[in-house]
C-alpha cells in the first residue's frame, strides 16, 4: 500500500463554526466539571498509550477528547507497515508528553468501528477533537510527516477548542509491572481444570470468566475460556449430521461455523480456518460477522504465536479488504 497523506483533510469541516463552537462549548463543560470534581490526576507516560474496542470508545476516546486531542491507530497483527507505524506513534506519544492521547484499534476485533470510519485499508490513522472526528494519514508515512501533522492537531485542540492535554507524572514507575493478584485466581484456575476432568464443561466456563471478570487480559483465563466453550459448543453434535450439512448447504453459515468447531475439535486447525474464511468472502452483513467473529474465537483456541493462526489472519485480510 502506498502511503496516502490525508494530512488535516478534514479540518474543513470542523472549521464551520456552528460545529467548532459547540464541540468547543461541549469540551469546556466537561472540563469544567473535572475540575469541580477535582480535576483530572496526572498520569503516567504508559497510559498515554491505550487499547481501545468498540464497548469504551465513548469512554476512552469520545470523553477523553473534551480534554486532549486522541489519535487513532487502525492496526492488525499480520499488517506488516503497522508494525512500523506502530511502535513509532507509541513513542512519539510519550515524547509529547501528554498532548495527545494515542489510542489504538485492533480491526479485526472492532469491525463496526472500521466501518464507521469507512477505514478501506491499514494502518490508517485517524484523529478525534472535542468529540469531532478526522482523518490524518493512511499507510507508512515518514517521521518527518507525521509530526507535521501531530503539531497541526495539536494547535487546532488549543486555539480551536481550549485543549491543553493531559498532565504527565514523568516520576512514575512504568518499568515496574503491576502485580497480579493472587489469592483467589489460583482457586479459580484450578476448579476449571477440575471442571474439565469431570467434564462439566459449564463449570470451567463459569470458573474461567470469574477469573476474567477481575483481570480481563489473564492469558492462561483467556486461553482456557475459548478452548472450554468449543468444547460445550460441539459437545452432543453427531459429527456425520454436522459434517453432511455443511457439504449439503455451502451457503448456510450456521452450518459450515459447526463444521469448523468440529474441524478444530479434531486436529484439522488449517481447514476450519479455510471454511470460515470462504464462508467470510462469500456472504455479506450479519452473516459474514457471524462467521468472521466465529473465526477469531477459533484464533483464540489455537494462540495467536501459532504461525497457523498468523496464515489464518492474513487470508481473512485479504478477503476483509
Amino acid at each position: 500500500m502506498q502511503p496516502r497523506n490525508m494530512s488535516m483533510s478534514g479540518v474543513v469541516d470542523l472549521a464551520a463554526v456552528k460545529a467548532a463552537g459547540e464541540a468547543k462549548a461541549k469540551a469546556e463543560q466537561v472540563r469544567a466539571e473535572a475540575a469541580r470534581q477535582g480535576g483530572t490526576a496526572a498520569v503516567s507516560p504508559s497510559a498515554l498509550v491505550i487499547d481501545v474496542d468498540e464497548a469504551g470508545f465513548e469512554r476512552d476516546v469520545l470523553q477523553r477528547s473534551a480534554e486532549v486531542p486522541v489519535v487513532l491507530d487502525f492496526w492488525a497483527e499480520w499488517c506488516e507497515p503497522c508494525k512500523q507505524l506502530g511502535p513509532l506513534l507509541e513513542r512519539l506519544a510519550v515524547e509529547y508528553n501528554g498532548r495527545f492521547l494515542l489510542a489504538k484499534i485492533d480491526v479485526d476485533a472492532n469491525q463496526m468501528l472500521m466501518q464507521q470510519f469507512g477505514i478501506q485499508g491499514i494502518p490508517a490513522v485517524f484523529a478525534v477533537v472535542a468529540g469531532q472526528a478526522l482523518p490524518l494519514f493512511q499507510g507508512a508515512v515518514p517521521e518527518a510527516q507525521i509530526r507535521e501533522t501531530l503539531d497541526q492537531l495539536i494547535q487546532i485542540g488549543e486555539e480551536r477548542f481550549g485543549l491543553t492535554g493531559i498532565v504527565v507524572d514523568a516520576d512514575a514507575d512504568d518499568s515496574a509491572p503491576a502485580a497480579r493478584p493472587v489469592g483467589p485466581y489460583d482457586v479459580l484456575l484450578e476448579a476449571a481444570m477440575s471442571a474439565l476432568d469431570a467434564g462439566d464443561l459449564a463449570g470451567a466456563v463459569q470458573a474461567y470468566k470469574n477469573v476474567l471478570a477481575d483481570d480481563p487480559a489473564h492469558p492462561e483465563a483467556k486461553l482456557g475460556l475459548a478452548q472450554a466453550e468449543l468444547l460445550q459448543r460441539v459437545q452432543g453434535l453427531d459429527a456425520g449430521v454436522v459434517r453432511k450439512n455443511a457439504a449439503d448447504n455451502p451457503a448456510d453459515v450456521a452450518a459450515q461455523i459447526a463444521a469448523a468447531d468440529l474441524d478444530l475439535v479434531g486436529g484439522h486447525v488449517q481447514d476450519a480456518f479455510g471454511r470460515l474464511v470462504e464462508t467470510v468472502r462469500r456472504t455479506a452483513g450479519a452473516d459474514r460477522d457471524a462467521a468472521r467473529l466465529r473465526l477469531l474465537e477459533l484464533f483464540e483456541v489455537i494462540g495467536a504465536d501459532d504461525p497457523r493462526v498468523t496464515a489464518g489472519r492474513q487470508a481473512l485480510a485479504r478477503v476483509l479488504f
